[in-house]
């Protein structure tokens, strides 16, 4: 008889184990929005998917007080990424319509905050999004960070390298661009899987035991040996 292997999944993930991990990376195309034109192309195209995954970066803030408007929204299906330069051309009236669309699910994580910060430049009545954040409790989870729901289930890694780079350079980098592409395409498939394991119920959740007070933490019980 076949037996279905269920998949190991933890409420908490160890961060020190990410880095050991096979990095993620976006395998389609990719392609850069800097005019009007472009922008109703690529919605008209996004509008045509079954889903998609999206976010958003902003140039970094150094110093108290400072503060930029979202500089890239990226959008992207299962096999191709937009990257909207919102610092070029703005939020145009396709870009207002893709975020008002209430046919696609749009999936996001922290997304809340990408809208507040999106609303920023333009006003807008968010349409069919959904926050990994509010689902994944569904299955025992309680990390909420894209990173470590990331390498929990599908263990790889999700650079984060690019974040707090210039998002308002020129020209982006392959490397930002990759970046970019990598977050939001990873939104649909941790969305995807999410939904199957709660479905199917083909998975084990290990809870880690954490140390008590009266244990003290590995570090703390070394240090006590050597007294």
């Amino acid at each position: 008889m076949y037996l279905m292997m269920k998949k190991t999944i933890y409420s908490k993930f160890d961060k020190r184990l990410i880095t050991a991990l096979p990095a993620a990376q976006f395998p389609g195309r990719i392609i850069t929005v800097i005019s009007e034109a472009d922008a109703d192309k690529a919605v008209d195209y996004l509008l045509s998917c079954d889903i998609l995954g999206v976010d958003t970066e902003t140039r970094p803030t150094f110093h108290k007080g400072e503060q930029h408007k979202v500089a890239l929204l990226q959008v992207a299906s299962r096999d191709t990424c937009f990257l909207f330069r919102l610092n070029d051309i703005g939020m145009p009236a396709s870009v207002i319509r893709l975020l008002e669309d209430r046919t696609v699910p749009k999936i996001g994580l922290s997304w809340h905050d990408d809208i507040l910060s999106l609303h920023r430049r333009s006003e807008f009545e968010p349409g069919y999004f959904i926050d990994l954040q509010d689902i994944v409790g569904k299955i025992g989870i309680k990390d909420l960070s894209l990173q470590k729901l990331y390498a929990n289930i599908f263990h790889q890694k999700i650079s984060k390298r690019q974040r707090l780079t210039n998002w308002e350079a020129g020209v982006l980098t392959d490397k930002q661009k990759q970046y970019a592409a990598t977050d939001a395409w990873t939104c649909i498939k941790l969305y995807e899987e999410i939904r199957r394991l709660y479905k199917t119920k083909e998975y084990k959740l290990v809870v880690p035991v954490e140390p008590s007070r009266s244990e003290g933490t590995p570090t703390e019980k070394a240090m006590a040996k050597l007294a």
